[in-house]
């Protein structure tokens, strides 16, 4: 496929952020040869059917057993006895319409293999993965050899001799602004930034936007030297002019080119990537185990028996003969064989997860290549006690059951409790279609007693199908809870699933409250925003519930796991305000396209949102200039002077018009803005300290000059006519020609920079001038502008709202060109429309790959939340990066403990008073609650609060009235409000005279009623 082949946008959206579009169209040419499709297998098809190669063809020679059930998602119970391929082939069709897919039973022989540019063994003897490596090596046929048995796997790649990556990791490049370049040999750039440049020892750069030393701007990639955090050194520059000012320094992002050694060279010698720090010998033993393992099925024909202790002793006496290097661990290679013969769904979507995005790799030359080998277990999941009784032979043998698979590892015992786990999973996105499918998978939630509740408020669109994975075409439009359970259902019919439309919040609290938490096991999240997950954070608080939280961001993902008593909550590490840049910087003195872009943001809510509403506003609200007048004066002007110019000045009476304004506009924030700028700051404008004005982040603009050729001026005439157009209800045009002609009849009125013109400088600046009063006669004058204007009648405008996923409304093309022509005011490089859109609509960019791996990390942390780990050290956060082959896994920081000063008083987060309130038909009086508190905990309360209420002080009038009432009344006559029916639990705060001005005493859960009955 050549590089001007069409990619369907509206469905890979997400990963065109991650990927970009010449890596896309490379993986589109890709024919792809999966071999073996057990769960693993599966599982890595189905990422790379998503990902939208050109062709995948499965293979498999085996037919379906019962124990395939426990991890293959594509199977049914119907299918036992068929073809593995076969079965799985009309399944991975249907996720992605621009895919070949086919099915090969036959044997994998070299003219077969030929027809691939990548092959995955994932079931294969030791021998057939030599054979095939080395056949692979030898015609540059990029060659994946991914492996599970249990709770351990592996991955190993070869991409060959010479494999040329265009982008290592995927990031933004790096830019500095400059402060400085010396003329030297060689010249010395210094930077200003907080944190340093972020630039490494042979990065090549790139300079844009000098004064002076004007040599540099554009130039070819130099070489860097790094001389510390802020400074570096390049070429020659004593014979170019003097640095002046201004300028930035951009990172250009260079091939690398990897070498690779064959399986049979490798695994003599083995490079092995490290998953947990805490298991780096563990990690060893798994390579000499794995070799093992093959030849014990070599030996006897079967894999070891679960929980057998002749095989396990076996397994280890072959580990031992296996010339390594280093020592094996006996008791790793004991575990290892107890479970081989175990296929579980979330070891399988970790190693299928990083496998598919080895073969995304291989496909386009994007990304750092895995190299070679890496090993994973989670052996910690086993009972912590490693006696336990409930693990033997017997309890571990198969059962004809389609959870053989992880029985094989946990016993039947274990799975029971599986079957009646409570569950409650907020989000159905891509992340919660993979826990739903891991879900089934294991088994959760299917017997009496046991549910799964879901709930989103959102509806399926295109562009989610390419990593949502339980969604298809058919499924456009209708809503995620609904139609995720429905697929999910499909896999398990005994799954028992209840979905929700809801969003969690303060607004639901009477759903999803004491009496809906009370009854859960473990909460999950599946959420794209940090706001939201701290709210389910709260409430797993309150009620003192596990949560699992993971996310994604493109090709990185986080899990980490929050357990009462034991960790830190989400919201104690997380900040869920999102960095603002100052006012002044985007009003006056923008130095990246970050900035620009959100000026253009603003600018296009308050020309095409904020005053069409304000003129809405005025006409149907009769006390509308009343009430904006309360406002602070500045504030109260800006809008009333809006709204008039919007009645009369701007006010168009047809298409040229709106075209006229336009121009004018680009006239005032391209040229005529600057130029007053420039007016007040001139350039050799120095500070009291004698430092120049025109400095490092401030960076000297120039004006530009309207040219009717110029694509990005038309472009941005374009856009903003028929937006301005659209707000009045008139009918624009987009036929260029017509735009060009009426343009030159538009008059430009000349412009002079005034004297004394206020131009503020910093955000301090700009919050003195917002409380200094602005002449109360200007008001004066607007207002009865406007109160002659309301006889005139009712007059509508639009509003627009922001829309960035549809590409034919002009929002994009207005926020491009707007942010590119500000960009070139101050000598910024401009961003495309691709980069613009993905900062301006804060899209979070996507990709299955990732999904699937992080929620297979996070459901192996589920195994231990059920097996009810008291130990911290068996538990793992994680941090994975697929574009550099990085994964992390590292303990949970525990929960901090707070002491009360003064007091023998020690608590976490999770701590709470719990009282029950209420006996027979009676409740406590606020009296008697105090009492229960000094009694029980001997605590002295002098204050109590509900909510921003006081419902108790001792210091008060009405003191001894609210002793004698319920605490309830007591909350009633302080809030002025009833309590919700659906209400038990109160959280009542608590004050003591012995408490400092940094303490907090842990809340009061006061039960006052009995739950009602669902």
């Amino acid at each position: 496929m050549s590089e001007t082949a069409e990619i369907d946008e509206s469905l890979y959206s997400r990963q065109l952020y991650v990927l970009g579009h010449k890596a896309m169209l490379r993986l589109q040419t890709t024919n792809v040869l999966i071999s073996g499709m057990r769960g693993l297998g599966a599982e890595i098809a189905k990422n790379v059917v998503l990902a939208g190669v050109r062709s995948v063809t499965v293979h498999d020679e085996g037919e379906v057993q019962w124990g395939d059930l426990s991890s293959q998602f594509f199977l049914k119970e119907s299918d036992v006895g068929k073809n593995r391929a076969k079965c799985c082939e009309p399944h991975l069709a249907e996720l992605n319409a621009y895919v070949q897919v086919a099915s090969y039973t036959g044997s994998l022989n070299e003219h077969y293999l030929s027809a691939f540019q990548v092959v995955v063994l994932t079931n294969s003897s030791l021998d057939e993965q030599l054979q095939i490596g080395t056949l692979c090596h030898s015609k540059n046929i990029r060659f994946i050899v991914a492996d599970t048995k249990g709770l351990c796997g592996l991955l190993f790649c070869d991409f060959g001799e010479e494999f040329v990556v265009s982008d290592p990791n995927g990031e933004q490049p790096l830019s500095a602004i400059v402060l400085n370049i010396s003329k030297d040999n060689p010249g010395v750039v210094t930077c200003l930034d907080e944190e340093g440049h972020g630039f490494q020892n042979g990065d090549q750069v790139t300079f844009s936007g000098l004064f002076g030393m004007t040599e540099l701007n554009n130039c070819t990639p130099v070489k860097i030297e790094v001389l510390n955090d802020y400074e570096f050194s390049i070429s020659d520059t004593s014979g170019f002019m003097a640095y002046e000012n201004g300028g930035m320094v951009t990172e250009v992002k260079m091939s690398q080119t990897f070498s690779f050694k064959p399986l049979s060279e490798s695994i003599e010698d083995p490079e092995i990537v490290m998953t947990d720090s805490c298991k780096k010998e563990q990690h060893k033993t798994l390579h000499v185990a794995f070799q093992a393992l093959h030849n014990f099925v070599q030996r006897t024909k079967r894999l070891p028996k679960p929980r057998g202790e002749d095989d396990a002793q076996l397994l280890i006496e072959i580990a031992k003969q296996i010339p390594w290097k280093c020592p094996v661990n006996e008791e790793v290679v004991r575990k290892f064989a107890f479970g081989a013969t175990g296929d579980l769904s979330p070891v399988n979507a970790f190693i299928g997860g990083l496998a598919a995005h080895e073969v995304m790799k291989a496909c386009s030359g994007k990304f750092t290549p895995l190299r070679q080998w890496l090993y994973f277990d989670a052996l910690e999941c086993l009972p912590e006690d490693a006696s336990d009784c409930r693990l033997t032979e017997e309890t571990c043998s198969p059962r004809g059951s389609r959870y053989d698979g992880q029985i094989a590892v946990f016993g039947s015992a274990f799975q029971e409790k599986l079957s009646s786990q409570k569950l409650f999973m907020v989000g159905a996105g891509a992340i919660g279609c993979e826990l739903l499918k891991n879900f089934a998978m294991m088994g959760l939630a299917t017997e009496e007693g046991g549910n799964v509740t879901v709930t989103d408020m959102d509806s399926i669109e295109n562009s989610n199908l390419n990593r949502q994975f339980l969604f298809r075409p058919r499924d456009v439009g209708k809503m995620k809870s609904i139609t995720a359970a429905e697929a999910v259902r499909k896999m398990n019919p005994s799954l028992r699933i209840t979905a929700h439309q809801d969003r969690l919040g303060p607004e639901t609290s009477d759903v999803y409250g004491y009496q809906f938490f009370s009854k859960l096991d473990v909460v999950f999240t599946a959420l794209d925003s940090v706001e939201a997950r701290v709210y389910v954070d709260g409430c797993c608080v309150e009620h003192q519930k596990p949560l699992l939280e993971s996310g994604t961001l493109g090709t990185k993902g986080h899990t980490q796991v929050i357990l009462p008593f034991l960790t830190r909550s989400y919201g104690q590490v997380q900040d869920s305000q999102e960095n603002a840049f100052p006012l002044c910087t985007l009003k006056n003195f923008p130095f990246s396209i970050e900035h620009t872009l959100q000026w253009a943001r603003d600018i296009f809510e308050q020309l095409f949102k904020t005053s069409a509403e304000n003129v809405s506003r005025y006409f149907q609200d009769p006390g509308f200039v009343k009430n904006s007048l309360k406002r602070d004066s500045a504030e109260a002007l800006g809008v009333l002077e809006e709204v008039y110019d919007s009645l009369v000045t701007w006010k168009p009476n047809n298409w040229t018009d709106c075209v006229s304004w336009a121009r004018n506009q680009w006239e005032r924030l391209y040229n005529n803005n600057v130029r007053q700028l420039l007016h007040n700051f001139p350039a050799d404008k120095v500070l009291n300290s004698g430092k120049p004005f025109w400095l490092g982040p401030k960076r000297w603009p120039r004006p530009l000059n309207f040219d009717p050729d110029n694509a990005t001026h038309m472009s941005f005439i374009e856009a903003a006519a028929n937006l301005f157009a659209e707000t009045y209800g008139i009918k624009g045009t987009r036929n260029h020609q017509e735009i060009a002609e009426t343009l030159k009849i538009v008059i430009v009125p000349e412009f002079t920079p005034k004297s004394g013109v206020q131009i503020i400088t910093t955000d301090d600046e700009m919050k003195e001038a917002t409380e200094q009063s602005v002449d109360d006669n200007r008001l004066e004058e607007v207002r009865k502008k406007l109160d002659t204007l309301q006889k005139v009648g009712i007059f509508k405008m639009y509003p627009i709202e922001f829309e960035k996923d549809d590409d034919t409304n002009l929002h994009v093309d207005f926020i491009v060109a707007a942010s590119n022509l500000r960009a070139e005011n101050y000598y910024i490089p401009p961003a495309d429309r691709h980069k613009s859109k993905l900062i301006v609509g804060k899209i979070i960019p996507a990709i299955a790959t990732t999904t699937a791996a992080v929620v297979g990390l996070v459901c192996l942390e589920l195994y231990k939340v059920i097996q009810g780990h008291k130990e911290l050290s068996l538990y793992r956060d994680s941090f994975i990066n697929l574009a550099t082959a990085d994964c992390f896994l590292f303990l949970p920081s525990a929960a901090p403990v707070h002491k009360v000063a003064g007091l023998d008083l020690k608590f976490t987060l999770w701590d709470h008073f719990p009282v029950h309130g209420y006996r027979d038909d009676t409740e406590m009086t606020v009296e008697e609650l105090l009492s229960h508190v000094k009694k029980n905990h001997s605590l002295e309360v002098t204050d109590l609060f509900y909510e921003n209420a006081a419902i108790y002080l001792s210091e008060s009038k009405n003191r001894e009235e609210r002793l004698r009432q319920r605490v309830s009344e007591a909350v009633r006559a302080a809030t002025k409000k009833e309590i919700p029916e659906t209400l038990s639990v109160l959280k009542l705060i608590a004050n003591i005279e012995e408490l400092g001005l940094d303490d907090k005493l842990p809340p009061i859960h006061y039960s006052f009623r009995k739950a009602k009955p669902e």
